[in-house]
């Protein structure tokens, strides 16, 4: 078994159920010497042997069973469990810090926006979720069957820990609109994509006095049969904006399975994520800390950046993966430099105000508390990102590799390429970019870069001028087909139309 191929950057993911196009790549004996290595894990970064885990899971058809799993494992480690059920991740890693439970880690069952038939497992200490080197070792220690030997079985505590979590997030909107339903008088329309998010309607928004009887596919189901619950899907984000429009509502709100990322809508139906989301969330927090460093992954717009610093913030671009840039914002602050919102184009979007947890339902708080002070200024949450620049096209696409050895290919590929684009006068290569080759053109701008963990090249377009994508496309791929190592089928297709 190569257990490492279960390593998905900060998370372990794996297929857990048997599908016509594949099958179920784990077993429940293989999740129980993960959890058992976790444990082992913890126990040497606190120093002693009697621990307490929280354990929760979204709402996929696998969860039962791999949850069980977990458990048993902790158990049999003597472990003190709790057992979240049903539960958002953000929650889970709250399990960590609330004064009820203190737990010493915390396990949540998810592979979050991926198909049903996949699964996996996020981990948290009361710092934060574990780095990619921890994975690895527990994956190594799995695979050594590394385990505590404790005196006697652990046991488990079972209770609606969902509500420690639901309660953080009413104190904070009361205590900070003063008010104990600020949110009386508003239509809020929620689709949680039959995902873990339906809590948010009744036992958040319906408490602060709105009404969320527009609310759609609210109740769990593994399967996810109206849409996939991301902020990022197109089908996913005109969903909820039809539903906004036909209901008559103020506000839709939309998160992904497992609530750590999400996006609204605006009452005209008009989507509000990726740049728009950034550019709403820096808006905000560039209120409340003026000349603030606001991190977001390289794929973000020049109309963001442009925006940001009119507001009086820094824009500082860094590498794609949600980890790395909570973690550039991390870096920043320990340098004495202000960063208190990092936020990938994705979604995942962490303040420092909340432990740079990447949590979408607090969130959604800070867009609503906004929105309740804008409301008494009769203004909407559409002014706040008044003057955005946002370009006419956009498009991704992604190439491939003809040889084994993709890395070294894919590295030589963009060397060359930015030899290529640094020798022509029409083109600009952006020096902020800290991965890939970003060039502005005439038309707007590319960026070529390799894929984290695919061997894959991502190619991001954005245009200022119609047709200015497929004029890039046609140039880019000029230069890239000249490549024997590379397939550039993929964009020679989007060429094509």
């Amino acid at each position: 078994m190569d257990w490492l191929s279960y390593k998905s950057g900060t998370d372990i993911r794996f297929t857990a159920v048997d599908t016509e196009s594949g099958s179920a790549n784990i077993t429940a004996d293989a999740i129980g010497a993960i959890a058992r290595s976790f444990a082992a894990w913890l126990a040497k970064t606190f120093g002693r042997d009697r621990l307490s885990v929280a354990v929760g899971h979204d709402c996929r058809i696998s969860a039962d069973r791999i949850t069980r799993a977990v458990i048993d494992a902790l158990v049999e480690c003597g472990c003190l469990v709790y057992d979240c059920g049903l539960c958002s991740t953000p929650s889970m890693f709250g399990m960590t810090r609330y004064e009820e439970t203190r737990a010493d880690g915390s396990v949540m069952v998810t592979a979050s926006h991926h198909p049903f038939d996949k699964n996996g497992l996020k981990f948290f200490t009361p710092e934060g979720g574990l780095e990619g080197a921890d994975i690895e070792a527990i994956l190594r220690g799995a695979e050594k069957d590394e385990r505590l030997q404790p005196p006697a079985v652990g046991t488990v505590e079972r209770s609606d820990y969902m509500a420690l979590y639901t309660a953080s997030l009413l104190r904070l909107v009361r205590d900070r609109t003063g008010a104990e339903k600020p949110l009386e008088g508003l239509k809020i329309a929620v689709d949680a994509g039959n995902g873990a998010g339906g809590f948010f309607a009744a036992r958040v928004l319906e408490p602060l006095g709105a009404d969320i009887g527009s609310s759609q596919f609210l109740e769990p189901d593994g399967y996810f049969p109206n849409h996939i619950p991301n902020p990022e899907n197109r089908t996913a984000m005109r969903s909820i904006s039809e539903r906004v429009t036909a209901c008559g509502a103020d506000l839709g709100i939309i998160f992904d399975t497992d609530v750590d990322r999400a996006a609204v809508v605006s009452s005209d139906g008009k989507e509000i994520n990726r740049n728009r989301l950034i550019a709403l969330l820096a808006a905000i927090v560039l209120e409340e800390t003026p000349g603030a460093t606001i991190v977001t992954d390289s794929v973000t717009s020049d109309g963001l950046k442009e925006f940001i610093e009119r507001k009086g913030g820094v824009h500082r671009r860094f590498r794609r993966g949600y980890r790395n840039v909570i973690d550039e914002a991390i870096r920043l602050e320990r340098a004495g430099v202000d960063a208190p919102l990092a936020i990938e184009t994705s979604g995942h979007a962490a303040l420092k105000e909340n432990a740079f947890l990447d949590d979408g339902a607090y969130v959604v708080i800070k867009i609503l508390i906004a929105l309740c002070r804008l409301r008494r200024e009769g203004k909407t949450l559409l002014s706040l990102i008044e003057g955005l620049r946002e370009p006419v096209e956009e498009a991704e696409v992604r190439i491939g590799y003809r040889v084994k050895d993709w890395r070294r290919a894919g590295e030589a590929a963009l060397e060359r390429l930015e030899q290529e684009a640094r020798a022509r006068t029409d083109w600009r290569v952006a020096d902020d970019s800290c991965e890939g080759v970003r060039v502005s053109t005439p038309e707007g701008f590319f960026l070529v870069r390799m894929s984290v963990h695919d061997p894959a090249i991502p190619i991001n377009f954005e245009a200022d001028v119609p047709g200015g994508v497929r004029a890039m496309q046609r140039e880019l791929s000029r230069l890239l087909t000249k490549n024997e190592t590379l397939d550039c089928s993929g964009l020679e297709e989007a060429i094509r139309g």
